[in-house]
């Protein structure tokens, strides 16, 4: 396989992975809204770690360049770094905005 090819795996991976952590932080918050905490905790557990293999796959690239192991930069990958930042957000703001709906 081709340096392109990883480097469009591991995107396609992050990509996979922000995706099931963003989606399932919308989840959490739909069950927040119905009152059933326990379950959208848990969801919130699961959003982490799907958001957790996206970050340890751009960590992974990030060490690959520290060690002179330079990758082109290609949309797929800027469009993976966007994917992860969002889901990465999303989770922080739903777990506030569950946060709220528990003081409630």
């Amino acid at each position: 396989m081709d340096e392109n090819s990883t480097l469009d795996l591991i995107s396609m991976s992050i990509i996979a992975s922000a995706g099931d952590g963003r989606s399932l932080a919308f989840q959490a918050l739909e069950k927040a809204k119905e009152g059933n905490f326990e379950e959208a905790d848990q969801l919130i557990k699961d959003a982490n770690q799907a958001i957790g293999q996206a970050h340890k796959a751009q960590t992974d690239l990030l060490v690959q360049e520290a060690n002179g192991n330079k990758q082109d930069v290609n949309v797929l990958l800027v469009h993976s770094q966007d994917h992860l930042m969002t889901g990465m957000l999303a989770i922080e703001l739903i777990s506030e905005i569950i946060k709220l709906y528990k003081e409630k």
